[in-house]
């Protein structure tokens, strides 16, 4: 079996054989290969050594020289060679205490996590298959290399790589792997916040998120997102939905684009319900201020997994209007944008469009008419220019210090006071009429104050 690799990773496997020694493509790279996908990296195992690798290449980073990993430079671009080895014990369930250097391919791909990432391939020799990597891909399965429980008991986050690689690429995972998992499962506490994070977003980001109620089965959310957990078990008595709180979270992941803030706003968006659920006489489920709770429930787990600034603010303001229904008339959508804001709008759009395509079929049409409607209608506005904000205003504050008003309360008030006069009729934004504005509600306070 022959594969395309790139010709700099040809380079190096080369090198190092006309040195004497053995080299090959390695893991991931050769996987995605197989599959025709295009690998982000290309790692190459060898079975020199670690000074044996740095004196053949001129530029080398000492990236974990310890376990093995030199990082070879070649024109700006960068290549991981690791020396065949045997893992020692896992301590700390992530690393190997240490490692013991090997010149046996074969047993360095025997430390390996899954069999599809245990393939490696040289131009010359092809494809080295050990462990049924190639049947695996054939028939879409996640398999444990070896004993499951001895990989996952190494490093525990292989539990939820197992699921986050059954959902990039639509597999599933083998029965006694599957079964390690959930024995295992509870020890995915003892994985750094930044590496769950890192997992987690590439399993919602996946084309199949739904991956996720294989780990809610496995126990694994439970260990990671236990609030995912209340939310399964969390029935929606409402004519509006025909499922559980978390059936419901699922189908509305499914219905977004794979970007990172909209796949977690999906997934936390009604994070909430389980603590707002009451029940009415007529055996009917409201979970009124659901958003608001929800709103504070992500920002805390989104805290709790170490996600970015950026990616926390607007999660939490999406999460926040996620529930906000505007009506389909140009004043309704133009004050939508300026409440949620012009540049989160579209996304609230789309946020609205796969909360509703979750639902039960229940007044499905109407809602979902009238966010094609407000989309019109905010394309519209956007063609037009009209003013939505503040910075929008054809006056600033500059223009009514030159009018002679002081800066401070006054000044504030009358420019949000313009703004609101200008949401509802966007004409008026010019300086000129915006100035007469400003000096009629000026005159007017003034006599107020005259007692006139």
């Amino acid at each position: 079996m022959e594969i395309d690799i790139p010709e700099k990773v040809r380079q190096i496997i080369s090198r190092l054989e006309e040195s004497g020694h053995e080299a090959y493509a390695v893991g991931g790279c050769v996987r995605d290969t197989l599959l025709k996908r295009r690998p982000q990296d290309w790692d190459v195992t060898t079975s020199a050594s670690p000074e044996e690798i740095k004196g053949l290449f001129s530029r080398t980073i000492d990236t974990g020289i310890e376990h093995g990993t030199v990082t070879v430079r070649l024109q700006k671009e960068s290549f991981e060679v690791t020396t065949y080895r045997i893992d020692g014990t896992y301590s700390d369930r992530r690393h190997p205490d240490h490692v013991e250097f090997t010149k046996s391919l074969k047993e360095d791909l025997r430390r390996r996590d899954f069999t599809i990432n245990a393939m490696a391939y040289n131009p010359t020799r092809g494809l080295v298959d050990c462990f049924q990597g190639i049947q695996d891909l054939r028939e879409g399965r996640i398999r444990c290399v070896g004993n499951p429980r001895e990989r996952l008991r190494e490093d525990a986050l292989r539990i939820l790589r197992g699921i986050r690689f059954a959902a990039q690429l639509g597999f599933q995972v083998e029965a006694e792997t599957a079964f390690a998992m959930k024995e295992l499962a509870e020890t995915l506490r003892e994985i750094s916040a930044e590496r769950i994070q890192a997992e987690l977003v590439k399993l919602v980001t996946s084309p199949n998120p739904q991956m996720i109620l294989k780990g809610y089965e496995l126990g694994i959310t439970g260990a990671i997102l236990p609030e995912f957990d209340a939310m399964m078990e969390t029935e929606q008595e409402t004519p509006h939905h025909n499922c559980s709180v978390g059936l419901h979270t699922v189908h509305s992941m499914e219905n977004i684009l794979p970007e990172k803030s909209l796949r977690l706003t999906m997934l936390l968006h009604d994070i909430g319900k389980p603590a707002r659920k009451t029940m009415d006489e007529s055996g009917v489920a409201h979970f009124k201020g659901h958003g608001a709770v929800s709103e504070k429930m992500a920002e805390h787990i989104l805290k709790r997994l170490k996600f970015d600034n950026e990616t926390r603010q607007k999660v939490t303001k999406l999460i926040r209007f996620h529930d906000d229904r505007i009506k389909a008339e140009p004043l309704a959508v133009r004050k939508g944008m300026h409440r949620i804001g012009k540049d989160l709008f579209l996304d609230y759009l789309k946020v609205r469009m796969a909360d509703t395509l979750a639902q039960s079929s229940y007044k499905r049409e109407e809602k979902l008419e009238n966010l094609r409607r407000v989309q019109e209608i905010y394309e519209d506005i956007i063609q037009k220019e009209e003013c939505v904000s503040l910075k929008e205003l054809a006056v600033s504050g500059k223009d009514l210090i030159a009018m002679g008003m002081q800066p401070g309360k006054e000044m504030g008030e009358t420019l949000e006071w313009m703004l609101e006069q200008v949401l509802e009729h966007p004409q008026w934004n010019s300086r000129e009429k915006l100035t007469e504005l400003a000096a009629q509600r000026k005159e007017s306070f003034q006599q107020k104050e005259d007692g006139i």
